[in-house]
């Protein structure tokens, strides 16, 4: 299902709890919310969380908003909050050569599936951010800025982006030389400059086709080359997410 149950409607100022209220005002109960950090990146693991709120005062979490519109201290706070409040919550980790052998988006669809049969409260209704995902189990609705406008999005991004940026800090102790602490594993300057002088570090993702220039499988920009670009080539141009 791609809309809210008939009769349910969400105002533009109900504020980030508007979707949960809608559905529960139905009688549709748990609701959880979906979404994915790193499909971007071109190193490091993909990661999805879902997150299920609790109703009233107790699923209201401080600070609780879009994980890419908080500082890192925020969402650790806010990360702290959900784990503490929610009625269940799950993060699911796709590492960088799953993601290789999938593709980025097979990847993201089946990371965002197994969150949520791994809540353990088997939700009513999914939320996700962006874009339909099929094979829930579950009516659902894609929310376009999901995670700016629906509280359980907001807060499985959250649980998402906090579990990444940690993996990639102890990443950044094993290979250094990247700053994968600082960026992420996502495309800067920095990055493109490291992945130039080093070559690809074992957690880079060889789909990307930043990363399969560094290893010299790819020619350069402005080289011509009458071979086409592999599969997925275009996802090294992904904006961060």
């Amino acid at each position: 299902m791609s809309v809210l149950p008939r009769g349910s409607t969400v105002r533009r100022d109900a504020g980030i709890y508007g979707y949960e209220r809608a559905l529960r005002r139905h009688g549709i109960d748990p609701v959880a919310g979906v979404d994915e950090a790193g499909r971007g990146a071109c190193a490091g693991p993909l990661v999805a969380g879902a997150c299920i709120l609790p109703s009233g005062r107790a699923g209201i979490v401080p600070g609780l908003a879009d994980s890419k519109l908080l500082t890192e201290r925020a969402r650790e706070r806010c990360y702290e909050q959900v784990v503490r409040r929610a009625v269940a919550w799950s993060v699911v980790v796709v590492p960088h050569d799953e993601c290789d052998r999938l593709g980025m988006h097979v990847a993201n669809i089946e990371a965002l599936r197994r969150a949520v049969a791994l809540l353990d409260v088997p939700p009513a209704y999914v939320l996700t951010d962006g874009f339909p995902v099929d094979g829930l189990g579950v009516p659902g609705l894609a929310v376009w800025k999901g995670d700016r406008v629906a509280a359980c999005i907001a807060a499985a991004s959250v649980l998402a982006k906090v579990t990444r940026d940690r993996i990639m800090r102890e990443m950044d102790a094993d290979w250094p030389a990247y700053d994968f602490k600082t960026h992420k594993g996502y495309i800067t300057e920095t990055h493109t400059a490291a992945l130039l002088e080093h070559g690809p570090s074992p957690v880079h993702r060889m789909r990307f086709v930043n990363v399969r220039r560094a290893a010299g499988l790819e020619p350069s920009p402005g080289v011509h080359n009458e071979v086409a670009a592999p599969p997925g080539a275009a996802e090294a141009l992904e904006e961060m997410s």
